[in-house]
């Protein structure tokens, strides 16, 4: 997942997509400077992880022993999607923290994506809900999976949750 991720974002390089940062002599401070301010540090850690298994030397030992396991994740969900249309997980294996919380911890904060990441990996299409409020107030996370293809399924599924879930509004009506 970090691969991918540090793959994708290198397109953020403030010329073509994504913030750019002012008050650069040449490019390639402004690339600096762009991928300084734009991403936080959770974000750039994850960047360099995945940069880190696509360089040479890692990509066969980290990259291509991961895109296996994708592989069985992926036949996994095929099999159980033969039997049900949707599989429904947490968002996250603890309700939401506050902000900078876990900042200092990068191995949890990394894990907060246990339940997410697999499907992204096996490229079907998910959704995040609220699901209520753990003791300490903070919002909870109901997640929703559903067979590739199969988003408009997921969102009359998501939907009927929130019709039928009668919970209170922890955002203002915009």
């Amino acid at each position: 997942a970090d691969a991918e991720a540090s793959s994708n974002l290198a397109r953020y390089d403030g010329v073509t997509y994504g913030l750019r940062s002012s008050g650069s002599d040449d490019l390639r401070s402004m690339y600096a400077n762009t991928r300084g301010g734009g991403f936080g540090a959770e974000v750039k850690r994850r960047i360099m992880l995945g940069t880190y298994v696509l360089s040479a030397g890692y990509y066969d030992r980290y990259y291509r022993k991961a895109q296996q396991v994708r592989a069985l994740i992926a036949a996994d969900l095929n099999r159980v999607f033969e039997d049900v249309d949707a599989i429904v997980t947490p968002t996250s294996p603890t309700a939401a923290f506050r902000i900078g919380e876990r900042i200092d911890d990068p191995l949890r904060m990394y894990l907060s994506d246990v339940y997410t990441v697999p499907a992204n990996l096996a490229g079907v299409p998910a959704v995040s809900l609220p699901c209520g409020t753990a003791s300490g107030g903070l919002p909870a996370g109901v997640q929703i999976i559903a067979d590739r293809l199969r988003e408009a399924e997921l969102l009359r599924i998501a939907r009927a949750y929130e019709a039928g879930a009668a919970l209170p509004r922890l955002l203002p009506a915009l």
